[in-house]
């Protein structure tokens, strides 16, 4: 009997062998092909990146080189030379160094085109084109009124916006020179109130409040 039972054993073993055998002929190209998709796209993916890393470094060196050339025009030279290829970001980049060249040149018109250029291009994402704003009222100093210089301001200075504090220190100033302390102070405190304010811009924010007869520690 323990015989019978073991052949029985042997020969449903065996037709399950065949039926697997069977099932692996008819659909293993399957299995084969889903494994080469996903060995294949964790190998681009790797080399993707790895890609990206090369060109970030790249980039970074060539601006590093840029910047220590001997004079402003090597450098000039040097930054319009990089080529930045489809990085929008990396462009940006360049044209603010390449604007900054021309406020130290002393050509603040070609260096306000420049940075406008890059304030009012939507593809840009917004860490590029509020500095580009920033600097833009930076720039114009006196030669653009309190007023106007608030109004362009106050969209960069809305919450969540990456240079809030910077631009609300700038509204502060520019209400001081329109006489208007008390908006000053209250906009000073909301700096002085905020956890993301460095330690240096949290010195000059208490430095410009006593300055104008407030009270930092009050806040």
């Amino acid at each position: 009997m323990a015989n019978q039972d073991s052949f029985i054993e042997e020969v449903n073993e065996e037709v399950r062998r065949d039926r697997l055998y069977a099932l692996l002929r008819r659909y293993g190209w399957i299995a084969i092909l889903l494994i080469l998709v996903l060995v294949g796209g964790a190998a681009w993916n790797e080399w993707r990146k790895a890609s990206e890393r090369a060109q970030a470094e790249a980039l970074g060196n060539a601006v590093v080189a840029a910047l220590e050339a001997p004079d402003a025009d090597a450098r000039r030279s040097a930054l319009t030379g990089i080529d930045t290829g489809e990085n929008s970001g990396a462009a940006a980049l360049v044209a603010l160094l390449l604007a900054g060249l021309d406020r130290e040149a002393g050509d603040r018109a070609e260096a306000r085109a420049g940075l406008e250029g890059l304030a009012g291009d939507a593809s840009l994402p917004p860490l590029y084109r509020d500095l580009a704003a920033l600097k833009i009222v930076l720039l114009s100093g006196d030669e653009m009124s309190a007023d106007d210089r608030v109004a362009q301001l106050q969209a960069l200075a809305l919450p969540g916006a990456p240079y809030r504090l910077l631009a609300l220190e700038q509204i502060a100033l520019a209400e001081v020179a329109r006489g208007d302390v008390d908006a000053a102070l209250t906009r000073l405190g909301e700096i002085a109130a905020d956890g993301q304010a460095t330690p240096s811009q949290r010195r000059r924010t208490a430095q410009l409040m006593v300055a104008l007869g407030g009270s930092p520690g009050a806040i």
